[in-house]
């Protein structure tokens, strides 16, 4: 490929059959050759020269030249072999101004073999960074297909995936544990992401990531491509086991049958491709108690108690059906975990009965000193849901008077009860927290509670620098996860830091006077 030295109608040739190899523009390459004969005759006459060539495009004529550039003065005129002033510029051409360019048309040169060589390798590393933007602009916007390919190299256990047009990288984290590639193998896989990297594009291929099960579905389930059928989540163990959840926007096609197949044959499709992965097909729902219990399948759910505010749910299963709902190494609840997005605490009947049981004595006792309530009483309470003093102190008094058993004088006195006490705990707090010496500005910012400010004065926060040093997780491990949640804990550090900024504001305000 002595580029420089054919004939000028074969140059063309030459450039035509690159840019059919390579996939990218007759220009590209001509501008490639350019560059490079520019550069040869550089080498020739002085790397100091601004020396470019131009081949014709219908000719292949090449033609070289030296360009100066014109400047307004002599003063100016940093490189005498790139440079010109006006006035000198003016006396070759008096059309000339600054900005434009004097050019010099060189006689031809017979290049020689070091020259041509040097040329060669520009063409081919302008060719070579072609090819690389068009690879780059194919695949840039394919991010998210599911892609074959053919295994090129396998290097410690990262396999390199001739795509046809482009290369690949399959990771060896990416690829399903247990699985091997040899050269020639087919792949499939996942177009995780495609980057432009100092030594071209690179585009990353994945088999472990959820979107790629959700994808093989679409191919062997034609509701799924009609979207008839949608699917809504994917979590999986890759190799080992999977659940998927599907919806169906049709009431008369079942959305799990549809996956399943005819004898499983759809499913088994899929399950093929991943190395034998178990797939769980449930059915979505908007509820989330109802697919929290069908993403626990095959395990069976007696209940299921809610808690918004934390992301969590206690199920509760029975006691023969515990081993089966958490699964192998907690893969089970891992993958509902996963598939629904909340936190799931499993418990048998049995330990849901002896903690409530437990709870509601805790309650009662609770009830009964502060109250100075007999059981009955306590009991009352509790099995109308009043978990705290505070709830029986401002619930409003007809709510009270309605529990059977109550009038209103009962359910004022109670309120009475629980007020008072709530005084008198919050009396002694006060008394506790000023023993362990919490300035007074701490304990005026909103949502620190007295039981907060004894708990920060036994740990040595007791001014408002101290608590405005602290980060919303270290005030969380000292009060409780219980007591705060990470929003709460921010506002009440953003509080006492407040008057650090007053205080700049106030010399900023100084300053400016």
């Amino acid at each position: 490929m002595e580029l420089l030295s054919i004939a000028r109608t074969e140059l063309l040739q030459v450039a035509d059959a690159v840019a059919r190899d390579k996939g990218i523009e007759r220009d590209e390459v001509l501008e490639a050759m350019e560059q490079a004969i520019g550069k040869a005759g550089r080498a020739k006459y002085g790397h100091e020269h601004d020396i470019r060539a131009a081949i014709d495009r219908k000719t292949g004529e090449i033609k070289l030249a030296r360009y100066r550039q014109v400047v307004e003065t002599r003063e100016q005129v940093e490189n005498d072999m790139t440079q010109i002033a006006l006035k000198d510029a003016q006396r070759i051409d008096a059309g000339l101004k600054v900005g434009d360019f004097i050019t010099e048309d060189l006689p031809p040169i017979d290049l020689g073999r070091i020259a041509a060589q040097t040329a060669k390798q520009v063409i081919v590393q302008k060719v070579r960074e072609a090819e690389r933007t068009r690879q780059f602009d194919e695949y840039k916007d394919r991010a998210g297909e599911v892609i074959n390919g053919i295994v090129k190299r396998v290097e410690f256990g990262n396999v390199t995936v001739d795509l046809g047009r482009a290369e690949a990288m399959l990771r060896r984290d990416e690829t399903l544990p247990r699985e091997t590639f040899r050269t020639g193998d087919r792949v499939r896989a996942f177009i995780m992401d495609v980057r432009p990297e100092q030594r071209g594009p690179q585009i990353f291929l994945s088999r472990t990531h959820p979107q790629f099960m959700a994808l093989l579905f679409k191919q062997e389930v034609p509701e799924i491509y009609d979207g008839i059928i949608e699917i809504k989540r994917v979590a999986r163990d890759p190799g080992s086991r999977a659940k998927i959840a599907v919806v169906s926007k049709d009431s008369s096609i079942d959305p799990v049958g549809a996956c399943v197949g005819m004898r499983g044959s759809r499913v088994q499709a899929v399950v093929q491709e991943l190395q034998g992965e178990k797939i769980d097909i449930i059915p979505w729902s908007p509820d989330t108690a109802t697919f929290v219990v069908n993403a626990l399948a095959p395990a069976e759910v007696t209940k299921v108690v809610l808690d918004e505010e934390s992301g969590r749910i206690e199920v509760v299963v029975p006691d023969e059906q515990l081993s089966l709902a958490i699964g192998r190494r907690g893969q089970n609840v891992r993958l509902a975990s996963q598939l629904t997005e909340w936190h799931i605490d499993i418990m048998t009947e049995e330990e849901e009965s002896k903690r409530r049981q437990e709870e509601f004595q805790r309650r009662s006792a609770l009830f009964i000193e502060a109250l100075d309530v007999d059981d009955v009483v306590a009991h009352l309470l509790v099995t109308e849901g009043f978990t705290s003093v505070e709830q029986v102190a401002f619930v409003p008094l007809e709510e009270l008077a309605e529990i059977e058993g109550f009038d209103e004088e009962v359910a004022n006195e109670l309120r009475l009860r629980a007020q008072a006490w709530l005084e008198e705990q919050a009396k002694k707090l006060d008394e506790k927290r000023r023993e362990l010496g919490v300035e007074d500005a701490v304990a005026q910012i909103a949502g620190v509670t007295p039981a907060l400010q004894v708990k920060l004065g036994e740990k040595g926060v007791k001014t408002l620098d101290d608590l405005a040093d602290l980060a919303s997780d270290e005030l969380i491990e000292i009060v409780g996860e219980d007591e705060l949640d990470a929003d709460e804990a921010n506002a009440i550090i953003m509080a006492a830091r407040a008057h650090w900024f007053e205080g700049e504001e106030k010399a900023e305000a100084e300053a400016q006077d």
